[in-house]
């Protein structure tokens, strides 16, 4: 089956990110600084590093602020002349290499939940396939081999799985397919979803404007509420791309500092300049 690579990308970026503490006071959590750049471009960069370069970011919380950033993203990169009085004018000295991207930057709304800002923003995605992932996670993932996986399981959805700690949801893997989903459980299996999702447009009829895409909330696990994942689940359709390798997510003010950590000490495994 040959694989389509020119596919887009959909980034979660509209949640309140409320155990962020401070950082998040007065933005959002994707433009929360790891060393000199916001999570939201570590993210981006990972996938451009493999070729995906078409971005659509749904928005909600201070989603003006991510908009003004790729606005203002060549000047902020760059150093400046700026001519004032009679000499107005911005000038910028030896230009940087500038990202061949297109980023769509759309409201999906305040208060709308992950699976239905999905929905919103249906009508921006071209052709069968696309991917989704979380505006807070970093990995060391090779984006062309989860689409291939994806593409060779022939399922609605997949999911990355990942080994972190036992705060988040555990995933229950049996021969690739996802047997269950558990959250704030004993950990079993240690798999649990990490994002860097691929989906085909069967997704969207799981989807609706109050669709939660996994455990946001507490729910029946079959009930009429329960997630978008569950319901994939229950249909076998949902398979997980297991990645053993790094995976690291921006959940509070100690994950921050770890990361940050990690970045300034130039070994970020999920630098594309240097670990991939």
């Amino acid at each position: 089956m040959e694989v389509d690579y020119d596919i887009p990308v959909v980034i979660l970026c509209g949640g309140y990110g409320t155990r962020m503490g401070r950082a998040t006071q007065d933005r959002p959590k994707p433009l929360v600084e790891i060393g000199d750049d916001p999570i939201l471009l570590h993210i981006m960069k990972v996938y451009s590093h493999h070729g995906f370069n078409d971005f659509t970011l749904c928005l909600g919380y201070n989603g003006e602020m991510i908009k003004k950033y790729f606005i203002d993203y060549k000047v902020l990169q760059n150093d400046l002349s700026i001519g004032l009085g009679s000499k107005k004018g911005v000038e910028i000295f030896e230009e940087k290499k500038q990202e061949n991207w297109i980023v769509n930057c759309i409201n999906t709304g305040i208060d709308t939940p992950t699976g239905g800002r999905i929905h919103r923003i249906k009508n921006f995605i071209r052709g069968k396939d696309f991917m989704v992932t979380y505006g807070d996670g970093v990995s060391n993932i090779n984006i062309k081999d989860l689409l291939e996986y994806h593409h060779t399981r022939g399922k609605i959805a997949t999911v990355t799985a990942v080994r972190p700690p036992a705060r988040f949801g555990e995933l229950e893997i049996e021969d690739g397919l996802v047997k269950s989903f558990s959250k704030g459980e004993q950990m079993k299996s240690g798999w649990i979803d990490g994002g860097f999702f691929v989906f085909n447009k069967g997704i969207f009829e799981y989807l609706n404007d109050d669709s939660w895409l996994s455990g946001d909330v507490k729910e029946e696990k079959d009930g009429p509420n329960s997630s978008t994942l569950q319901k994939l689940i229950s249909d076998e359709e949902l398979v997980a791309y297991q990645h053993g390798e790094f995976w690291g997510c921006m959940d509070n003010p100690r994950d921050l500092k770890t990361l940050t950590k990690m970045w300034k000490s130039g070994k970020a495994k999920w630098d594309p300049r240097t670990n991939f």
